[in-house]
């Protein structure tokens, strides 16, 4: 059995751990079932959970079990951790279609099965559906103190900033304290990791399982993962970084990580890829224009985790065409419009700008091509005439690209 703690926290995962020597201890003895919960606000998870995922991934690899815990009765309450203002409230029928797509994006990265190491996936609406609100507070209720909970990070600064907290949403941590409970009870799970923003509600269900039941469990927090220029992760100008290809090609997905800035590569590389460490180091070392070999390879590695080795290497084939042959592959990601179309709509469309004003302003900065000559002209519509073999090449900068067609 591989050491999991040591493996994780030389790549760069671990932020926090409670009682790190009883949990090593723990580990040495045989599989132990490790949760990570997720709401289901989104029928995709983003690159923001991506560390969680890879979290879940050592885990199995390292010989223990991995349990993906679905927030079906949670992502009725919505998580309040350092939030403005509460999460909309979702509807039974839209959280369901959420959980399915949800759950493809872990069919690449964990096994799946009936074995001691094979990953499972829960829902806590199994056991949240079925509360009844008198006895949970007899039961659990009591082992909560308020003056506590009011001290809590993810609640202080919320009342400090004279925010509204609902009462609603101060019950979240209760619940998934009790979730930790009743998975250590059904299926014998002794940790629970998550984002640094979730340190308070871990300690809490660590504590609630010593004060219930007596027993003792763990937790792992991870680093709050940023970009060098401090940009939050998974997040970009066009949007999320989502996870799956309905939402995200491959093409896409590799290119988010080809564009990682040159601080970020070392860094990415141990927490989004699984090469060797002393791989990792020698490629964080490269410097000058060889720092981009190590994107590629990044990007191809981390791109191959998700959608698989073949796509993999057409997205890095495709790029290479566009930016070293500049071909307008036909791999490329691709709108539709009705043409003739003006040129300002259709780089909104693609995503290049977020509006028709940042589109003009990409403009004047020289930043748009349309079949890789510069658009000059605000008012410039694109026309059947400047499709080549059925498209055009429509560009912001030299790294993104999409092919539009007629519609």
């Amino acid at each position: 059995m591989n050491d999991f703690l040591q493996t994780v926290r030389e790549r760069g995962f671990i932020h926090q751990v409670t009682d790190e020597a009883a949990l090593y201890a723990r580990m040495q003895q045989g599989p132990l079932p490790g949760y990570i919960g997720f709401d289901a606000t989104a029928d995709s998870l983003h690159v923001g959970s991506l560390m969680q995922i890879m979290l879940l991934r050592w885990m199995q690899k390292c010989g223990h079990k991995p349990v993906v815990l679905m927030g079906g009765g949670t992502t009725r309450i919505g998580d309040p951790s350092f939030r403005d203002d509460a999460r909309p409230l979702l509807t039974d029928e839209k959280i369901e279609e959420n959980k399915a797509g949800i759950r493809k994006v872990f069919t690449p990265f964990l096994t799946f099965g009936d074995g001691p190491t094979d990953a499972v996936m829960l829902d806590n609406a199994a056991w949240l559906d079925e509360l009844k609100y008198i006895p949970f507070l007899r039961d659990f209720g009591r082992h909560f103190s308020v003056n506590r909970m009011l001290t809590l990070d993810s609640v202080r600064i919320r009342l400090e900033r004279e925010q509204s907290l609902s009462f609603l949403e101060f019950n979240y941590m209760l619940l998934q304290s009790y979730d930790f409970v009743e998975l250590r009870r059904r299926h014998g799970v002794g940790l629970q990791m998550g984002g640094s923003d979730q340190w308070g509600n871990i300690i809490m269900g660590v504590e609630l399982n010593r004060r219930a039941d007596g027993a003792e469990v763990f937790g792992i927090t991870t680093p709050l993962l940023t970009t060098a220029s401090g940009a939050k992760m998974g997040k970009t100008a066009s949007g999320a970084v989502w996870l799956n290809a309905e939402r995200l090609s491959p093409y896409d997905y590799w290119q988010f990580w080809r564009n990682t800035e040159d601080a970020d590569v070392g860094r990415f590389l141990a927490l989004f890829t699984e090469l060797p460490m002393d791989e990792v180091k020698r490629l964080a070392a490269l410097g000058g224009a060889e720092i981009n070999e190590a994107k590629k390879v990044l990007a191809t590695e981390a791109t191959a985790l998700l959608h698989g080795a073949e796509a993999a290497a057409q997205s890095a084939e495709t790029a290479r065409r566009a930016f070293e042959e500049g071909q307008a592959a036909e791999s490329l990601p691709s709108i539709e419009a009705p043409l003739p179309a003006a040129v300002i709509d259709l780089a909104v469309q693609a995503g290049f700008a977020a509006s028709k004003g940042e589109a003009r302003r990409l403009i004047r900065q020289n930043g748009l091509r349309l079949n890789d000559e510069p658009v000059a002209d605000e008012a410039l519509a694109v026309t059947p005439a400047d499709l080549r073999d059925g498209a055009a090449k429509l560009s912001a900068g030299r790294k993104r690209h999409v092919l539009v067609r007629q519609a």
